[in-house]
């Protein structure tokens, strides 16, 4: 009797562990091989291993009927468990992410690392949770900079009358339009179809977004105008959060925090091929660049591009972190 309650009470257990086991969905509109997908991966390779198999993720690849606002409505609902996201789509909801898109406000990898990584970085995380979001932690995605189909931008004046795409968030706009752009907001999926069919002229993104999505295949100029450091957020969905225990949560913060340093490797590792990638196909790589003159257009800008008190005292405290 005593042998038979022992093997219900066992055969309880392990049904309850199986009830509580999820494999979460997880979301990023980069290439399997992307270092952001990567990293993501190597999430899923921590939770398994600390969950003892319980938990897992699943990384579906980039999906090109979804536009990252779309995603953010699917975390918010709980349809979708987790996603990297750029920081430019929560502009609007999340202000004190605008402050990060700003061009030229980071001095060096050094200064952002110092800003994502330390006191400032905690507090625009904990911004997301009145988003229905649990925002785990920022992944850098490289700097900025603008590629185009007909010719070279070495200054300014280059960018005159260039249909320019830019992220679906006001900073981006205001940047291209105070460049003498035109600014064409596009999902990311969207941009390579409208660059080989001329609907417009140019692009920003990173050297490794720019290879990954073969944008250098449609516009052969890669301009390094190096404008923005913005990086991307790994976000969890409120609704699935909420149902996991404390210690499950722990283990998913502690392993997304462990992946920053393992995609920064990634990255590094990536931007020389990227460039090599680039020269083979019969891309430019332009470094001669007025980054002053660019510089002195938009350096003026922050204030107007990020008007709310908040967000002008949150510009002021990037600056002088050391």
């Amino acid at each position: 009797m005593r042998t038979a309650r022992c093997l219900l009470l066992v055969a309880g257990l392990l049904a309850g562990t199986a009830a509580n086991a999820k494999e979460f969905s997880s979301s990023d509109n980069e290439a399997r091989d992307a270092p952001t997908v990567m990293a993501i991966e190597y999430i899923g390779k921590l939770v398994r291993e600390r969950t003892r198999g319980r938990h897992s993720i699943a990384l579906p690849g980039p999906d090109e009927s979804k536009s990252e606002l779309f995603t953010i409505g699917e975390l918010r609902n709980g349809t979708l468990d987790m996603a990297r996201l750029s920081v430019a789509a929560f502009n609007s909801s999340v202000p004190s992410t605008a402050v990060l898109s700003l061009p030229y406000l980071f001095r060096s990898a050094e200064h952002t690392r110092r800003v994502l990584d330390g006191p400032i970085g905690e507090d625009i995380l904990a911004a997301f949770d009145s988003q229905g979001l649990v925002a785990l932690c920022f992944y850098e995605t490289g700097t900025r900079s603008i590629y185009t189909t007909k010719k070279p931008v070495r200054r300014p004046s280059d960018l005159q009358g260039v249909k320019l795409r830019v992220q679906e968030s006001r900073v981006a706009v205001a940047t291209a339009r105070a460049l003498g752009a035109t600014a064409v907001p596009l999902p990311y999926n969207q941009v390579y179809s409208h660059l080989a069919g001329g609907t417009i002229d140019g692009a920003e993104n990173s050297l490794l977004s720019y290879v990954g999505s073969r944008h250098y295949q449609a516009a052969k100029y890669l301009s390094l105008t190096e404008h923005s450091q913005a990086p991307a957020v790994l976000v969890f969905s409120k609704r699935t959060w909420s149902t996991l225990s404390p210690d499950d949560q722990a283990v998913i913060r502690a392993a997304a925090r462990e992946s920053v340093a393992y995609l920064r490797k990634l990255w590094e590792e990536r931007e020389a091929a990227a460039r090599a990638t680039i020269l083979s196909f019969g891309g430019q790589i332009i470094g001669e660049v007025d980054k002053r003159a660019f510089i002195a257009i938009l350096e003026p800008m922050h204030g107007a591009m990020a008007p709310d008190l908040k967000q002008q005292a949150l510009v002021q405290r990037i600056r002088d972190a050391q």
